[in-house]
């Protein structure tokens, strides 16, 4: 069994080129209609695929939900992940630092959970939710 998370963005061309340089996925495929939009897109994170694509014009990303509701701003004031993705990476901190380099909103820094593993809490431009986390060796 596997899950493939599948995102939706208004700028599906530049959230692949962002999620590259800032979270290090490496992009698969990308098919785009004829003035450009992409309509399917493929990004491996460490042997793990992520969907994205920008399904309409009409749709609007969390961050502008946001901005457009107060219902929602409101729910976003934690910087608990709210519908978001969780990825497990090699080295916490150095992911860190190459998304916070490439301008990824920092909800959390690298902390250690009783849990046994070490994680931060991130926003993409268009505010989707991702935590990155690393097990903690012993």
């Amino acid at each position: 069994m596997a899950v493939i998370p599948m995102l939706a963005y208004e700028d599906g061309a530049a959230a692949i080129d962002w999620l590259v340089q800032a979270f290090g996925f490496e992009e698969r495929e990308r098919w785009a209609d004829d003035d450009g939009t992409i309509v399917h897109a493929e990004l491996d994170a460490g042997g793990s695929t992520i969907m994205l694509a920008t399904p309409t014009p009409d749709y609007v990303s969390p961050k502008r939900i946001r901005e457009l509701s107060a219902e929602a701003r409101k729910m976003y004031e934690t910087p608990y992940i709210v519908d978001g993705v969780l990825v497990e990476v090699d080295d916490v901190d150095s992911h860190f630092a190459r998304a916070k380099d490439a301008g990824a909103t920092i909800l959390s820094e690298p902390a250690d959970q009783a849990s046994g593993i070490r994680h931060y809490r991130a926003e993409d431009p268009e505010g989707h939710r991702w935590m990155f986390s690393q097990e903690i060796q012993s």
